[in-house]
């Protein structure tokens, strides 16, 4: 060959480097394109294993419910200078957008979403575009099922869904467990400190019912927590966190970083429980802790963010596209209030203000946009339920593809 080497060609590479490099790398779709190349890379990137390294290389995104204006729930980007947004299946316009038959988001867990429509709930991964019905403890009228907890249970590798089921007659709760793949739900005794009694059983139950209103469970070294508003009526001053250990499946109380919050939600930050708070009434400043020892309960104030921080650059636009030609208009009104915080990457935070608007912000307060669904920005809500891709099949269930017919893409049951 004239002295020169040989080119490498794709084919000449190893099988785990063409694998474990290259293809566990490729964003989910393409790993679908991949599979129709040849029987060997279909087999290859059908294994449990390549499917489980592809999930743990995916990042981790929020979901922001746009509430329908255009757009409902979706999952934002982090691509640098600017971040995109992805519409979430089955949460796109072909969905019905009457209320009744809208679909809802309930809980999210390493690339499977719970969501309810009307009183059915189904399990699905937005991905492969499958999805399964889930059964219920109790059905037909008169009867409610909350999903308050969605996670993996590590002893066993099974995913569990947590549920609340009540009796609108005579408001009784009970609480269930469900393992995705089974034919049934189990009924789970409220076990607690032995001082508990039967009316704080029943506050419990009746808090967490409401706590799917609130943000979902920050699931920490094996249990999940929650921050229900008015939780020291429910604990009775044994804390203003509520912990369930997935494991013993049992209740306690943990003490959040400060009682004097006049707002405040539990969030997950690199790997640890967070907790964001205003500490004003006029929420024009918030806290953000991480906990520092778990086993002590002590929390690290970690940033505190300001309006004023912000105010001192007024470069707060809207960003809309006309003509294919970028134009910026001016908000209508400064920031005024924070309403709430989610993670966005390891650097920023978002923040949603005034009741309606998201910015991003990094950890040092410094303001780094406003955050846009498609080409304007709209009414939206951080939801706290986080996105990170998955291949991997609903488990023990036949994957339902998506088609015409589908009630996900027609709206009709």
């Amino acid at each position: 060959m004239s002295g020169r080497r040989r080119a490498t060609l794709f084919e000449d590479l190893p099988e785990e480097i063409v694998v474990d490099q290259i293809l566990s790398r490729l964003p989910s779709k393409d790993v679908g394109h991949c599979r129709a190349v040849s029987p060997s890379w279909r087999s290859a990137t059908s294994a449990l294993e390549f499917m489980l390294e592809h999930h743990r290389r995916q990042p981790s995104l929020p979901i922001i419910n746009g509430h329908r204006q255009p757009a409902s729930y979706v999952v934002l980007r982090d691509t640098g200078a600017v971040a995109s947004s992805q519409e979430l299946w089955p949460f796109f316009p072909g969905s019905s957008n009457h209320f009744e038959n809208a679909n809802v988001i309930c809980a999210s867990c390493d690339g499977f979403v719970i969501v309810r429509r009307g009183p059915r709930l189904y399990i699905c991964n937005p991905v492969t575009r499958s999805h399964a019905l889930l059964p219920l403890p109790f059905s037909g009228q008169g009867f409610m099922n909350i999903v308050i907890g969605f996670y993996r249970h590590h002893p066993t590798k099974d995913y569990r869904v947590l549920l609340i089921s009540e009796s609108q007659k005579c408001s009784k709760y009970s609480l269930h467990n469900l393992t995705v793949g089974s034919d049934e739900s189990r009924h789970v005794p409220i076990r607690m400190p032995a001082d508990s009694s039967p009316s704080v059983e029943r506050k419990l139950l009746k808090g967490l019912r409401n706590s799917s209103h609130c943000p979902p469970p920050v699931q920490h070294r094996g249990s999940l927590h929650w921050c229900p508003l008015g939780a020291t009526n429910i604990t009775e001053g044994g804390g203003e966190i509520i912990v369930f250990d997935t494991e013993a499946e049992s209740f306690r109380w943990m003490r959040s970083p400060t009682k004097r919050c006049y707002n405040g939600e539990l969030f997950n930050m690199k790997g640890t429980l967070a907790f964001w708070g205003n500490l004003t009434p006029d929420f024009t400043a918030i806290n953000v802790w991480v906990m520092q020892d778990y086993e002590a309960e002590i929390w690290a104030l970690e940033y505190r963010i300001d309006v004023s921080m912000l105010e001192t650059s007024r470069k707060l636009y809207l960003t809309s596209l006309k003509k294919k030609r970028k134009k910026k208009t001016p908000l209508h009104s400064a920031v005024q209030w924070f309403d709430d915080v989610a993670v966005l990457n390891d650097r920023e935070l978002l923040i949603k203000f005034n009741g309606k608007h998201v910015l991003r912000c990094d950890i040092d307060g410094k303001f780094l946009g406003i955050v846009n669904l498609g080409t304007c920005q709209y009414l939206m809500s951080l939801t706290q339920h986080r996105f990170q891709e998955s291949i991997v099949p609903i488990p023990c269930h036949e994957m339902q593809e998506e088609d015409e017919e589908s009630l996900f893409s027609t709206g009709h049951v």
